[in-house]
This record gives C-alpha cells, sequence and structure tokens, in this order.
C-alpha cells in the first residue's frame, strides 16, 4: 500500500497506536474514539491500520465479506445460497477501509430491503449498506460528534452486538457486522452526549506533540513520503510486517490468555474508587488487558496490562476528573493499583470460598481517590 502512511513510521502518539492495535488484535473491546486538534495524524493513523492488517478469507460474490470459516456468522446470503447446494467461490483479500460520511441516513448505513419484489415475487432482495462493507474491515467516522446521535447508536450497537438485523414489514434479513470501529473528533466543534461517549469502549486525547525533534521528524518523514510514497514505504515494509506478523500472533494467543480474581478484585475496586457510572468500563478494562497481555506474547494479565487498559477506558468516564486535567495522574494511578493489587491478595488469603470474597467485596467500604 505505497499511497497509505505507514503505521510503524507515525511519530508519537503512542496512546493512540495503542489503542488502535488492541482493538486490532480483539475488535470485541469496542472501538476507540480518537479526540484531537487538527492536524494529529488521527485519519492517518486509522488509515495506516487498515492498509497494515492481514488479508481476509471471504466469499468472492458476498456483499457482506462472509467469513467462509465462521458459518454461525453467515448472513441470510450466504446461508439462502449453501442451502439450495450452491457452490462459493473463496478468494483472499486486503480488509476494507469505510469511511462514513457525517451525512449518512439510517438506511445508508443498515441498508435496505426491497418490500415490493417481496411481496410480489416472494424474493429477499437486500441492498448491503455501509454495515455490510465494513465487516471484517475497519468502519471509520470523522467528525464523529456531528453525525447524528441516532445513527451513532446504530454504529455502536452493531460494533457491540456484531451483527445488523434490518427489519421491514414483517421481513427481517441479518447479516454480520463484525469491524473494527474508529470515531474522531475536533473537542472545538462540539463534543458527544455522555450516553454515546460511555458506548465508545477506550477514548485516547492526543495534542500536538511539543518536542521540537519530534515534531522535525514528522515534518522530514512527510516531504518524503510525499516526494516519493513508494520508496519511503519500502523503508519501512521491515517494520510494517513485523507489527502484522505481531497482530496475527496475538489474535491466535488471544482466546488462551487468562486472568485470576485477584486481577477482577483489582479492576473492580479501581472503578468502585474511581466513581465510574456503570459496569461497561470493567468489562472494557479487562478485555483490553487481555488484548495488551496477548500482544506482549503472554497468557497472563500483569498489573502492568490493567494500568494500560485503565488509561485507554477511563478518560471520558471520569466525572470532573478527566486524566487530562491531572488530577488523578499517571503515577497516583499506578501506587493505587499496587495497594488494590496487594488487598485483593489479602482478600484471597482470608476468604478461602470464592463466594465470601464476592459478598465481602459488596460490603467493602469506597476509599476515596487520592488527589
Amino acid at each position: 500500500m505505497p499511497s497509505i502512511f505507514p503505521f510503524t513510521a507515525i511519530v508519537g502518539q503512542e496512546r493512540m497506536t495503542m489503542a488502535l492495535i488492541l482493538n486490532a488484535i480483539s475488535p470485541k473491546i469496542g472501538g476507540v474514539l480518537i479526540r484531537g486538534e487538527r492536524g494529529t495524524a488521527k485519519s492517518t493513523a486509522a488509515r495506516a491500520l487498515a492498509a497494515l492488517l492481514p488479508e481476509i478469507e471471504v466469499f468472492a460474490d458476498s456483499p457482506f465479506n462472509d467469513d467462509p470459516n465462521s458459518p454461525e456468522t453467515w448472513s441470510d446470503w450466504a446461508k439462502e445460497r449453501v442451502s439450495r447446494g450452491e457452490e462459493l467461490a473463496i478468494i483472499k483479500r486486503r480488509i476494507r477501509f469505510v469511511d462514513l460520511p457525517v451525512s449518512a441516513t439510517e438506511d445508508r448505513v443498515v441498508g435496505t430491503l426491497d418490500i415490493e419484489k417481496a411481496i410480489k415475487r416472494g424474493e429477499k432482495h437486500f441492498e448491503a449498506g455501509v454495515l455490510g462493507a465494513a465487516n471484517q474491515g475497519l468502519l471509520y467516522v470523522d467528525e464523529v460528534n456531528l453525525l447524528d446521535d441516532h445513527v451513532v447508536d446504530l454504529l455502536l450497537d452493531s460494533a457491540a452486538m456484531g451483527v445488523n438485523v434490518v427489519e421491514r414489514e414483517g421481513i427481517s434479513f441479518a447479516h454480520p457486522s463484525r469491524f473494527i470501529f474508529v470515531g474522531t473528533m475536533n473537542p472545538e466543534e462540539g463534543d458527544l452526549r455522555p450516553q454515546l461517549l460511555d458506548r465508545f469502549a477506550l477514548c485516547v486525547d492526543i495534542q500536538s506533540i511539543a518536542d521540537s525533534r519530534a515534531r522535525m521528524q514528522i515534518m522530514e518523514r512527510t516531504l518524503r513520503f510525499e516526494q516519493d510514497n513508494e520508496q519511503f514505504y519500502r523503508e519501512w515494509q521491515p517494520k510494517e510486517d513485523e507489527l502484522s506478523k505481531r497482530i496475527i500472533q496475538a489474535r491466535q494467543m488471544l482466546p488462551r490468555v487468562n486472568y485470576t480474581r485477584r486481577d477482577l478484585y483489582t479492576i473492580a475496586e479501581l472503578m468502585a474508587e474511581m466513581k465510574v457510572d456503570g459496569h461497561r468500563g470493567d468489562i472494557v478494562i479487562l478485555k483490553t488487558a487481555l488484548a495488551h497481555a496477548a500482544f506482549d506474547s503472554r497468557t497472563k494479565i500483569t498489573l502492568e496490562d490493567i494500568l494500560m487498559a485503565a488509561e485507554l477506558a477511563l478518560p471520558h468516564r471520569l466525572k470532573r476528573q478527566p486524566f487530562q486535567d491531572m488530577t488523578v495522574r499517571f503515577q497516583e494511578l499506578s501506587e493505587r493499583l499496587q495497594e488494590i493489587r496487594q488487598e485483593a491478595m489479602d482478600k484471597i488469603d482470608q476468604f478461602a470460598d470464592k463466594g465470601d470474597m464476592v459478598d465481602s467485596l459488596q460490603e467493602k467500604k469506597t476509599v476515596k481517590p487520592k488527589r
């Protein structure tokens, strides 16, 4: 992909690139929202990630990029043809980068059923929308804060459920909708409603890089890419291939990564202390920590995995105390997690019965976070 700026050539913005990599390893995490001012490589990183990822297997004629190796996820289109005994050709292709315009309507996103054909001819004809095209790919929404709230809800629902079901006049059609969801926005142009913010699994706040040497690197790499993008890509291809292989290995290892009750206690106690509403954040931190451990080729999550996951899952969920305000600083969070970890070990030693430990967590008084 010579025309795409290499992912590994992006200067700085480590949290953003890590959030994207972890979603590529485990799309079930639920997507990432990247908030930042103009010119901070938000869209560049999303496009570069799609170009970096390995090829996928699909049915050649499927409008929904059906995965031949996962019959349980097949669309009604694929199921009907297989049930009729048709042979579906299988091909490999690069994953799609689907860019959703801000003006997109609900029908453009979910697809449309031809009711007239269904009633008159008994044929179930469905025209795929953005969710169908994005299956097994990357769905990118720039200026997601300017998108209609109802459309954002639809996107987040599909990202969470992994399936899109369209029903009209008693006729329904279902197809898989599993994708890496990346939304970007400039906070200066308005924010998302809190209900929608919480539904984004991870959130990264990025700013322009202040270090002069790093800014020099950005200028040099950008100019070299513009002058000869093919040569520039060839120079970075070894690193691109290395990262791509590492992502593939992490995907394969992910089902074997384990967690302990101590890990669950650490996450639960942290979220209680931070006074985070709901339980979505707890689950996101666990999924993200598992993916981070797999990325590091480990089969057990550690405190470092939980800390990394918390940094990515908490900025948009903390009340009045976002990370960027430095109210809860990285070092303080790290120290508190160490304390929580020790408390978890003490609890496990104290309660031989696992059920007793869960009961004790419910009775424990919440300690106010450090300021």
